[in-house]
């Protein structure tokens, strides 16, 4: 089931942007610039997670977060607000996160995850054409038949596919698979991701993105 994501942002240049990168792995999001129109909308639809600036018109994030609490949806505050008091603030409120600006795509949308893991609301099942992940089993199946991978590789095709149409850099695909304490080459990278190409037939989908990285494409 699609996952909806609201959006409370009064710069539209970084609202937009953040719905771009939320679109491309396949979130469904609104789009709102203050805090009356949020507190409107949340009254009429339910959001799996709320991305909550907190220098917005109208009524701020922290007045905003103690008027939605009921509501019981999960909140991670976008904010160029960076002191530890405002921090502590927001968690104190019951924010899940605190992500002070600016800050990468795919953190974002790792930190999205981590609270959408926690709230159960995680897909445990993940199609990409042919392919079928099962998160909960760390089981990978094409037409019924299980991929005997290495636990690299299916690491490595689960960020592959938690970031669809995102270009990684090796470093980032390194940091995410081998952890940051790996100091090997990039050159591993290319070799697990030839195999993956291999293994799953995905040779057109798992794009090369020159000097940069890889890129999963449907």
């Amino acid at each position: 089931m699609t996952k909806r994501i609201l959006i409370v942002e009064d710069e539209i240049h970084i609202s937009n942007i953040i719905k771009m990168n939320l679109n491309l792995v396949h979130y469904e999001t609104v789009e709102v610039y203050d805090g009356l129109a949020a507190l409107d909308v949340l009254k009429q639809e339910k959001f799996n997670l709320i991305l909550l600036d907190v220098m917005i018109p109208s009524l701020d994030g922290f007045e905003l977060m103690e008027r939605i609490k009921a509501y019981g949806t999960p909140v991670i505050f976008l904010t160029a607000k960076n002191s530890v008091y405002d921090k502590v603030k927001g968690l104190k409120l019951g924010a899940e996160d605190y992500m002070v600006k600016p800050f990468e795509a795919i953190e974002l949308l790792a930190r999205i995850e981590t609270v959408l893991r926690r709230y159960g609301t995680e897909d445990k099942v993940i199609t990409f054409q042919h392919v079928q992940v099962d998160l909960d089993k760390r089981e990978v199946v094409i037409q019924g038949e299980p991929v005997d991978m290495t636990p690299k590789e299916y690491n490595l095709l689960v960020v592959l596919l938690k970031n669809k149409n995102i270009a990684l850099t090796r470093e980032q695909f390194l940091e995410k698979v081998w952890g940051v304490d790996y100091y090997g080459e990039t050159r591993t990278v290319d070799m697990h991701i030839k195999s993956l190409r291999k293994k799953l037939n995905l040779h057109e989908q798992i794009k090369t993105i020159y000097k940069i990285g890889y890129r999963l494409e449907e």
